[in-house]
């Protein structure tokens, strides 16, 4: 939510895509609130949220990005 108008947001403030790369990055990474520790919990989650850390390669292959990204969210699920 836009804290000076209440809005709801079409994505976080805190995101940033890192120049030249085709990665985002976030800011407040080591500061963020605990949903952002545990998002997401899905791949299809992400497609559904239309979020902008999912890549093209990740919807060609959903079993494939998924069991990658259940590695990478290992620590925060547990």
């Amino acid at each position: 939510m836009d804290p000076d108008t209440g809005e709801q947001l079409e994505r976080c403030p805190w995101l940033r895509k890192a120049p030249g790369r085709p990665l985002y990055t976030c800011d407040i990474y080591y500061d963020r609130p605990d949903d952002c520790k545990h998002y997401p919990v899905s791949v299809g989650q992400m497609i559904r949220d239309g979020c902008e850390m999912i890549e093209v390669k990740d919807l060609s292959d959903p079993v494939q990005a998924q069991s990658e990204l259940d590695e990478i969210m290992e620590d925060s699920w547990a």
